[in-house]
């Protein structure tokens, strides 16, 4: 594994196409502050203007409304959105697909210091982002495995990972589904972390790289160099070397990791199994286990064929160029 060159020695496009994107507060966003950091997406022509939502459902609105070109969210509100069983207004996105993976979720069931077991989570409020989309679903497959009914807690929808995590440390709910570094955070002041999605559920697919299809097929040219900048950050990133770099990085954007759990959290987006998915490939097997979780626990069974909602033909035509940075 080759490490990127310092920015300075990068060639940067005088013309630059911007693309909004879309996500979520946690440690995943990594690829995206290092290819700001190094400037890799100049290199490949472009400007990134990333911004956290609220939730999925403000995620959605905004896509759909053309306010934004890329989201990176869970590959179950891909699935939800084009099966039209979202929460929005109308609960569709038809046009939505996901184009790369991103990562296995990244998934802690963190709950207050009182609380020492998922079992001892009956009859207690959860908070999740949405009620039938996203990592909600985990949530319920947890407490199931543990006899826990769906009846038998309360839910409340509380939006993305941050104001989850946020909203539990103040006290408003006794448990929540939070992503990395929330865990740690959250240990930091004596929250207890019950259960790890990545032991419950190997191979699980968490983050994708979403678009309209309609905004991809004319734009192909932008996102597939977001394609290859991004896949040259993850190099970056897997390049031991960069460790302390990354750590850096992490600590900037969550100024109360200690330097400890900085790389403690490095450690689990670099892990082979459940990391950041340096290939970037949008896994069947990963796919189907959000598929098989999504079905057992959604309200209403789809009655019709899921419609498709991956299109793997721009990672295939950025794995074909030339600028590809091996790994």
């Amino acid at each position: 594994m080759q490490s990127i060159a310092m920015h300075k020695e990068i060639h940067l496009h005088s013309r630059l196409t911007t693309l909004k994107i879309l996500g979520f507060e946690g440690a995943f966003n990594l690829p995206l502050w290092v290819g700001e950091h190094q400037h890799l997406f100049e290199k490949y022509g472009l400007s990134t203007r990333f911004e956290y939502v609220k939730g999925s459902v403000d995620m959605i609105n905004r896509m759909n409304a053309g306010e934004a070109h890329i989201a990176l969210t869970s590959v179950d509100n891909v699935i939800a959105y084009t099966d039209g069983q979202g929460e929005t207004a109308d609960g569709s996105a038809p046009d939505l697909v996901a184009f790369m993976g991103g990562d296995h979720g990244f998934l802690s069931l963190v709950a207050r210091p009182d609380v020492a077991s998922v079992r001892e989570l009956r009859g207690k409020t959860l908070a999740v982002d949405a009620l039938t989309t996203g990592f909600a679903f985990v949530l319920r497959e947890i407490l199931q495995l543990n006899d826990i009914g769906s009846d038998e807690v309360k839910f409340d929808a509380a939006g993305g990972t941050g104001n989850r995590y946020r909203a539990l440390v103040a006290g408003k709910h006794d448990a929540t589904l939070v992503r990395t570094p929330f865990e740690k955070l959250a240990e930091r002041q004596g929250f207890k972390t019950l259960a790890s999605a990545a032991a419950l559920f190997p191979g699980y697919l968490g983050t994708v790289g979403a678009v309209l299809e309609s905004w991809a097929s004319a734009n192909r040219e932008p996102l597939i160099n977001f394609i290859l900048a991004y896949r040259e950050a993850l190099t970056w990133i897997f390049d031991p070397r960069n460790a302390p770099a990354c750590c850096e990085l992490l600590r900037a954007q969550f100024p109360d990791l200690s330097d400890a759990d900085a790389r403690a959290v490095l450690d689990e987006l670099v892990h082979p199994a459940h990391g950041l998915i340096v290939d970037m490939e949008i896994e069947d097997a990963g796919l189907a286990l959000v598929s098989r979780i999504r079905d057992a626990h959604a309200r209403t069974p789809l009655t019709r064929p899921r419609a498709p909602c991956v299109d793997r033909q721009y990672l295939g035509e950025a794995r074909a160029s030339t600028a590809w940075v091996p790994c």
